[in-house]
């Protein structure tokens, strides 16, 4: 696995994360007969928390980023991307694990939906998320706080 560290995002790296979003989704979202190549990039603008969000890197250059926002009964994990080239290296689980102790040590359940067919719901179910319901494009997961 490539070192890497994560860093609180800026308002300077929501461009960044838009791109590397409309590379990652896109096979996904063509598949399921949804991509807009203008859609996928601003809905990021329009949902990017600098407040939330991390950025990943690997050798000090953006390799993703992936935000963990507060709700009312639990935290949302939203937009996590990593380059192509880096996805099954261990990076996404090193980062994931992360961000899952901190919730953990909170209290806190984690929730997130994951495309219908994406290969990163087999990341979420290693480490430990649940459906808990499903349509036709979106799987809704859970992971509660461990006992």
């Amino acid at each position: 696995m490539a070192d890497w560290k994560i860093r609180a995002a800026s308002t300077a790296d929501v461009e960044a994360a838009v791109e590397l979003r409309a590379v990652v989704m896109r096979p996904d979202l063509e598949r399921l007969g949804r991509y807009d190549e203008h859609r996928v990039r601003q809905r990021l603008r329009e949902r990017f928390d600098p407040d939330h969000t991390w950025v990943i890197e690997v050798a000090d250059a953006f390799a993703g980023c992936v935000a963990l926002r507060p709700a009312e009964d639990a935290h949302w994990l939203e937009h996590f991307y990593l380059a192509p080239h880096l996805q099954g290296t261990g990076i996404g689980s090193g980062v994931l694990r992360e961000l899952l102790e901190r919730c953990d040590r909170g209290g806190f359940p984690v929730r997130l939906n994951v495309l219908q067919g994406s290969a990163a719901r087999r990341l979420y179910e290693r480490h430990g998320f649940e459906v808990e319901g499903e349509d036709p494009v979106d799987v809704f997961m859970v992971r509660r706080v461990p006992a």
